[in-house]
């Protein structure tokens, strides 16, 4: 399925659930970073996550469901790895990119960043939460959106 084809699936709550593993969110979030700048590709995914979830009956919970730190933050790192890397290894596809850079290809990366508590805590569903192991990396560059 090309980014593309994900993309308009994913929008439009037609992606079957066993689809939307970890890589496809990654896939996604790096398909609008590379089309938007960072403030609308994160409203374009918490969105787009909140409606998947909501039409494939995902049940809201401490522990499940969407959570705006978990999406903020991946998609921080994503945007970090695009500017840091996007110069010197352009990845014109999310896949390539996804294969390029397999430290993001876990859901455990925040790990680095936050401890599980503070992931968790119930504030971090609802709003965005600093990490407290260690900062988000700095993005270096502006990556310019394509289309």
């Amino acid at each position: 399925m090309t980014d593309n084809e994900l993309t308009l699936a994913f929008e439009a709550l037609t992606l079957p659930f066993e689809q939307w593993t970890h890589r496809a969110h990654v896939r996604v979030a790096y398909t609008y970073l590379r089309r938007h700048p960072f403030d609308l590709a994160l409203e374009k995914m918490r969105a787009g996550v909140k409606a998947y979830n909501a039409s494939h009956e995902v049940q809201e919970s401490p522990t499940s469901g969407y959570n705006e730190t978990t999406t903020h933050a991946f998609m921080h790192l994503i945007l970090a790895t695009m500017t840091a890397y996007g110069q010197t290894f352009p990845t014109p596809t999310a896949d390539g990119f996804c294969d390029t850079h397999p430290q993001l290809m876990t859901r455990h990366a925040l790990r680095l960043f936050y401890s599980p508590e503070r992931r968790m805590h119930p504030l971090a569903k609802g709003q965005f939460i600093e990490p407290d192991l260690s900062p988000l990396p700095k993005m270096i560059a502006a990556v310019a959106p394509s289309r």
